[in-house]
Order: C-alpha cells, then structure tokens, then sequence
C-alpha cells in the first residue's frame, strides 16, 4: 500500500511500512512506475520494507536499486533509524553520509527530519532530476 503525499509543494509517493519486501531492481521499477503514474517526484520506504541485503553494500542491491531512481530521476528516501546497521558498517555509514550530500537519495530518521530537508531544498530545484 502506497499514499500520495505533498510536503512543501513536493508530491511524495510514500511506501506503508506493512507489505512486500523491497530486494531489487524490479521492485524499484515497479515504485518508480507507480509514482511515476501518480505525479510524485521522490518515493519514501520505510527502512524496514528493505531486504537485509540492502544494507549489506557487498550484495550491490542498494546500488542496483538507487541507480534505477536515478536512471528515471526519481528521488528516493529510505525512512526509519539505521543507526544500528551504519554503526556496525563504516563502508554503509559513509554511503549514507554521501547520500545525504545529493539531492537524489536521502536516509532521513523520520517524516519530521524530511519535512526539514524539502522545506530547506531550493525551491527552483525541487525535483529529485534537477
């Protein structure tokens, strides 16, 4: 289940942290389709719906999955406390930190910390393809 959302003129596709998990490149396709389909310029999952390899970077599926978003220039947000996992992994606590530089894929801890980021995003660059 996903909802259409608009946080400060951005229109969000955001994933229900209940459902399928999310584990790879047709999964991504399939939520880029559907936000896509609904007008949203960045998709929001809950951290939880990723496969456990996401966060493994060996397993190159967060790398599979983030290069699909930015083929189709859609932005991607990975939503939820990931603290535990960048502690036991330098290698994911860089990658996120890198991540977070852009404007194509955020990890942010919660909704409130997103609503920050989009309010304080260059208005003139609000799309995720910008």
């Amino acid at each position: 289940m996903t909802a259409l959302q608009t946080v400060h003129d951005v229109p969000l596709l955001i994933c229900d942290p209940e459902g399928e998990t999310i584990a790879g490149e047709n999964d991504a396709l399939d939520l880029i389709g559907n936000a896509g389909y609904s007008g949203a310029q960045w998709v929001v999952i809950p951290a939880e719906r990723l496969d456990e390899g996401f966060f493994r970077l060996r397993t190159r599926i967060a790398g599979d999955i983030i290069q699909k978003f930015v083929n189709y220039r859609m932005g991607i947000v990975v939503l939820g406390d990931i603290t535990r996992r960048t502690e036991a992994s330098p290698a994911l606590r860089d990658f996120v930190l890198e991540c977070n530089r852009g404007r194509q894929t955020w990890f942010v801890t919660g909704i409130e910390e997103l609503t920050e980021r989009l309010r304080n995003q260059d208005p003139a660059r609000q799309g995720a393809g910008s």
